[in-house]
């Protein structure tokens, strides 16, 4: 309260937010057991931990886990653009802007699908698939589905890498060259495969009108 949480450390403000201890931990060696967990990745790793993961800690139970992974989440909500939120996709810059904060720490692949207006203006986000990402398991089919619902002029993808490192890969590719080709026979083109990583994106642009 007197100097502000910026002048904590990691295991103060983590201390903090557990509260109490156990008979065997204080708050504290709680905190730092929790991070020492993490290894060299420190907070940012924590924060891909599950309540799962994080309760098979000693000393953290899944009342205190679900707290923990709550608090990470409003941080990553909280990192969301803030002012007037995004309505229309002008690059794919955008596109991390809005899910960028959302999907960046995650320890599993999230698929994701814009579906836009023919001005590109946002009608709806759907996730598809979380796991793996999988050129047999991202089907057109599901993803088109639901821009075909949604009445959507046009379409863009998007999806993390928990590794951190948003370069395509060949699995990466394929599924765009899919995804495309069915754009293409449905008259709702892919736009941009996103590829979300720690600090940054890259993206595949498939069509003429592409935004990247």
């Amino acid at each position: 309260a007197r100097l502000g949480p910026s002048s904590l450390s990691d295991e103060e403000v983590l201390t903090l937010l557990i509260g109490t201890g156990t008979a065997a931990a204080s708050a504290r060696e709680v905190a730092v057991r929790l991070i020492s967990i993490a290894g060299g990745g420190g907070l940012a790793a924590l924060a891909r931990r599950t309540v799962d993961g994080l309760a098979a800690q000693d000393g953290v139970g899944r009342a205190l886990s679900a707290r923990i992974v709550a608090a990470f989440e409003l941080g990553r909500r909280a990192g969301q653009p803030g002012g007037a939120p995004i309505r229309r996709i002008l690059g794919p810059s955008d596109v991390h802007r809005l899910l960028g904060p959302r999907l960046r720490d995650l320890d599993q692949e999230e698929f994701h699908v814009l579906l836009l207006n023919r001005q590109h203006g946002i009608l709806n986000t759907v996730q598809v698939t979380r796991g793996i990402l999988d050129a047999s398991l991202i089907h057109p089919r599901e993803v088109f589905r639901r821009a075909v619902e949604a009445g959507a002029g046009a379409i863009i993808v998007a999806h993390n890498h928990p590794s951190g490192d948003p370069t395509p890969s060949a699995e990466d590719r394929e599924v765009t060259r899919q995804l495309a080709e069915a754009g293409r026979t449905l008259g709702i083109p892919l736009l941009d495969h996103v590829i979300i990583g720690r600090d940054g994106w890259r993206a595949i642009s498939r069509e003429p009108g592409g935004l990247g």
